[in-house]
């Protein structure tokens, strides 16, 4: 297990560029299968979970060039379906959330689609029952041997059909996209999320020559196609990368420039940021973070405490819910943070209580954020990172607090984040991995 060795307090100073996206990424890349064509996908991130799903892919039969360091052609022509049987397969797959949306791809042009329970991060319950139902009602057959936690998905033919989601998953979205693209007739996706990353499947199956409707909405149209080809697709900027970076200089009070964002895309997150009184200025397509020593939460109209809770697009991302809350901590004013979609997501706090943060953990899903307004500081200390987004935002935390922290299991932040380590140093923090 490696560890990060941070030494904090030290104020940053440079530009960051933020890596392709990797909710995106795991996506595109799984659509790759829908054709035995050529598929190019630019700005891949370089990031453990991309590494085992291309690595997954190769094992499958899948012919994978690293054309350039983030550009990648895919040819899925020979997919060896039998290995989805073996021991390997269930090995791998089960250690990879992003694995699932495999199964959409596999049933449209293979007609089934096997897979372990998905890994992943530990936040709580994460449902398949979107997916399957949803595939389901496309005219597939489910079976799930709850024994060792084995999916299976087949059909004879998929049929378009009308489609209700329960909730607006955005895994679950592109799943059924995904399988009713080669789907005879028509179907209607109702309740589908409409993220950005959904929005860029979806462009990128036009391309392919899928039809599909209704992108940006929460109502899709699918009309069924016979056969996709090949095509260049180039990944957006991360989200979740940017609205980390912003956090980042906030608390660690540092003048940073984070380039080429696709601020479009960002939907409400620079909102979110701005009601935590954090000043910045978006310059062409990059946004501008000056130091700033002090930084004040709004309040509603009436006074009362500011709420910030997550949402499905264009709500706020539960991705960035945990940096909102570090960064809080050194705040002028106090905040509620409701954490609706994941019910472990929060259970980090009691580290930056350790750290010495005021956080009250009022229940699995929400905790209130005493604001320090720098006038404490943060204190160092040796923690865990038990997820991805967790994982960063406690080093946000250990950048800030002025000596020596040490952050275990960063593997957990390598999933999500490429060479953070190196690219912080590059603007002056003091990160060692070990």
């Amino acid at each position: 297990m490696s560890s990060f060795k941070i030494n904090g307090g030290k104020h940053l100073k440079g530009e960051l560029v933020p890596q392709g996206a990797k909710n995106e990424a795991l996506q595109v890349i799984c659509a790759a299968l829908l054709t035995p064509d050529k598929v190019i996908i630019n700005n891949i991130p370089d990031i453990l979970d991309i590494r085992n799903l291309i690595g997954l892919l190769k094992i499958m039969g899948v012919e994978v060039e690293q054309t350039s360091g983030h550009q990648y052609t895919f040819c899925a022509r020979n997919v060896n379906t039998e290995f989805l049987l073996s021991d390997e397969y269930r090995e791998r797959t089960a250690s990879l959330r992003g694995s699932v949306m495999i199964i959409g791809p596999l049933l449209a042009r293979f007609k089934k689609g096997y897979i372990p329970k998905p890994g992943g991060d530990k936040i709580g319950r994460r449902r398949l029952d979107t997916h399957f139902n949803g595939l389901v009602s496309l005219g597939a057959r489910f079976r799930v041997d709850l024994k060792d936690d084995f999916y299976r998905i087949e059909a004879n033919e998929l049929h378009g059909s009308d489609i209700l989601l329960e909730e607006a998953s955005v895994t679950g979205t592109a799943n059924i996209i995904m399988a009713a693209v080669l789907a005879e007739g028509t179907s209607i996706i109702y309740n589908a999320a409409c993220e950005p990353y959904i929005q860029q499947l979806c462009k990128m199956l036009n391309r392919m020559g899928a039809k599909i409707s209704g992108i940006g909405s929460n109502l899709l149209t699918v009309e069924g196609v016979k056969y996709l080809k090949g095509c260049e697709h180039t990944i957006l900027p991360d989200m979740i990368e940017v609205g980390s970076f912003i956090g980042l200089a906030a608390l660690t009070g540092s003048e940073i420039t984070i380039k080429n964002v696709s601020y479009q895309n960002l939907g409400i997150i620079p909102r979110a940021f701005r009601r935590l009184g954090i000043q910045f200025e978006k310059v062409g397509d990059d946004i501008c973070i000056p130091a700033q020593d002090h930084y004040e939460i709004e309040t509603f109209i009436d006074g009362s405490i500011m709420t910030i809770d997550d949402a499905p697009w264009p709500g706020l991302t539960p991705d960035l819910l945990s940096v909102i809350l570090v960064v809080a901590t050194q705040a002028r004013g106090s905040i509620l943070i409701h954490q609706k979609m994941f019910e472990s997501r929060l259970f980090f706090v009691d580290k930056l209580i350790d750290m010495g943060a005021q956080i009250i953990l009022c229940d699995p899903h929400r905790a209130t954020i005493i604001g320090l307004d720098n006038q404490i500081k943060l204190r160092p200390t040796t923690m865990t990172s038990p997820d991805i987004r967790a994982g960063v935002a406690l080093l946000i935390a250990a950048l800030s607090a002025e000596g020596t922290s040490i952050i275990h299991n960063i593997e957990q932040i390598d999933r999500g984040y490429e060479d953070i380590d190196k690219r912080l140093s590059a603007i002056g923090a003091e990160i060692t991995r070990i």
